[in-house]
Formats: C-alpha cells, sequence, structure tokens
C-alpha cells in the first residue's frame, strides 16, 4: 500500500519533470489535489518543545520518549505524551528495540515484598573495567519500596568487610531495615555479614540459586545503572569511576523520573511516603498507555 506522502512525491515529480498540470498530475498519482496542496503548519510553541527534546536526548542519551515527556512534564512544559511521541519520532530519536530473551522459568512471587520505606533492602555487585582493564566492583544497595539507591560504593576489589562497612555507614543515617535480599554471593553469605545483621536485628532473605529474578529491584536497578551509565563512560581510573557513579546515583534519585513511581523521582516518593505514613505510585501522575502505532496517537 501506498503512503500518502509517497503519492504526493509521485504527484509533485510529474507535474515538475513531464510538465503536468497539477489536476492530470494528482489524477496519475490518486491523490486528491487538496492533499497535494496541504502545507504542515507547526503548532504554537512547536519550536520550543523540539528544542528541549532534543536538549534531553543529548544529556540522556537511554531516554525514551516517555520518560522525556515525564522530564517536560517536571520543567513545567504543559505537553501531552502523544506530541513529544511524535516528535520523537519524526527526529529519529528511538532507541533500538531489543529483543525479550526466551524466559526459562516459571513466573514466581518475591518473597516478602516491601510494604513500607526500610522495610527490606537488597544488594549486589556489579563490575566494569576502567581504559587500562583494571577492574571495578561496584556494590549497589537499594530501598525496595522507595526504590533509593542508598549507597553505590566503588573499589578494586571488596569482600564482606567492605559490605559490613558500608552497612554500618548506612545504619547510622538511615537506621536497619527488617530485611535485607541478595543472592548467594560469598561476599553477602559470609559468617561475618550474617552475623553483623543478625546482631543489629534485620533478617536475611537469600534467593534460590540460579533465580535472578527473585531479586528483582536489584536487578533492575544494576541494568539502568549498566545502560545509562557504565556502558556511557570510559573510565581513566578507579577515582574518576567513584565521582562518575556517585553523581549518576544522585541523579537517579533525585532528578531521574521512575515509571514505577507515577513519575516521581526515588527521593520524591521516600519524601511523600514518610510524610504521609506511606505512599502510593498512584498519588502522583500514572504514565500513560504507550501507543500502538504513530498514526492512531498523534494529535
Amino acid at each position: 500500500m501506498v503512503s500518502p506522502s509517497a503519492r504526493k512525491a509521485a504527484a509533485r515529480t510529474l507535474k515538475e519533470e513531464r510538465k503536468h498540470s497539477e489536476r492530470r498530475a494528482c489524477r496519475a498519482a490518486l491523490i486528491s489535489r487538496g492533499a497535494f496542496r496541504y502545507a504542515h503548519r507547526l503548532k504554537p510553541g512547536e519550536n520550543e518543545v523540539r528544542q528541549a527534546i532534543r536538549r534531553i536526548a543529548r544529556e540522556h542519551p537511554r531516554y525514551g520518549y516517555l520518560r522525556a515527556w515525564a522530564t517536560l512534564r517536571r520543567e513545567g512544559m504543559k505537553v501531552n505524551h502523544k506530541r513529544v511521541h511524535r516528535v520523537w519520532k519524526t527526529e529519529g530519536l528511538s532507541l533500538k528495540r531489543k529483543r525479550p530473551g526466551r524466559r526459562r522459568h516459571e513466573r514466581s512471587e518475591i518473597t516478602r515484598k516491601a510494604e513500607w520505606p526500610n522495610h527490606v533492602w537488597s544488594y549486589d555487585f556489579m563490575e566494569d573495567r576502567t581504559e587500562r582493564g583494571r577492574r571495578i566492583k561496584i556494590l549497589n544497595i537499594v530501598d525496595e519500596y522507595t526504590r533509593v539507591c542508598l549507597a553505590s560504593r566503588a573499589e578494586p576489589s571488596m569482600g564482606a568487610r567492605g559490605v559490613i562497612e558500608t552497612l554500618e555507614r548506612l545504619s547510622r543515617t538511615c537506621g536497619m531495615p527488617g530485611h535485607i535480599r541478595s543472592d548467594n554471593g560469598p561476599e553477602f553469605a559470609a559468617k561475618a555479614v550474617k552475623r553483623w545483621i543478625e546482631e543489629r536485628g534485620a533478617g536475611t532473605i537469600y534467593i534460590e540459586p540460579g533465580s535472578p529474578w527473585e531479586n528483582a529491584y536489584i536487578e533492575s536497578f544494576n541494568g539502568k545503572m549498566r545502560d545509562e551509565c557504565l556502558n556511557m563512560e570510559i573510565f581513566r581510573n578507579g577515582q574518576e569511576a567513584r565521582h562518575v557513579i556517585e553523581s549518576w546515583r544522585k541523579e537517579y534519585n533525585e532528578r531521574r523520573p521512575h515509571s514505577a513511581l507515577g513519575w516521581q523521582t526515588p527521593s520524591e516518593f521516600a519524601t511523600r511516603a514518610a510524610s504521609v505514613g506511606r505512599a502510593t505510585p498512584s498519588l502522583h501522575l500514572q504514565p500513560p498507555e504507550q501507543p500502538d502505532t504513530l498514526s492512531s496517537q498523534v494529535v
């Protein structure tokens, strides 16, 4: 099926190159003269919207159009998500879709799901390299209810002692959680770590071996850090890595809108949760349904 834009281009070619009249060119291209004469007019404020969207795409190359829309709304710009989607497509800013991997497991419920702030923390390690190949080991700790990243500690190496030091520092500033969830890595399953957590009155939740979906919150956070920070940077040394990772952690907590929290930032959601006792994402702006096709959703 030939699109209207292609027919319009064909009619223009017939008129200009073959010296046909407008009427004959439109008849040959199967397009009305009104459609041939139509010229797109920019809506009021269209240039400002496009410039703002380009700026967000430059600053955050891994954002999609919905997160860009939420960022514009947070900046005070009243714009419909369908309009952002249309501009996003025409500017060629869409990200390459990832092929979904094959699921080799049955869907399972998360054991002891967090029901209030500081109820359940989850932590995990990530690894990266400097440009000279030196290893960077990153310990991420996330509050599962508020999605706040409490710490992202980057060191050349880290064992059970480093885990305890990080937890000790967080316990003094945030208090101890009810439970801490992790995989069965040697740093987390060490007797010293278990004893330290037990002495502070908290419990441990270990996922089944080979079941990362049971630790979904920290795995999701690790994926965002990998995609938006680690894959976008080349670290010259460990000090630069610590600075960049900490800056991204603060941006994630304070400026990056989170879709699961109704496009609030984790810090905003945590503040709201503290002020009302508990908070749910439904208290704030809800994300729109993602359009199936561009033509059916454009306004």
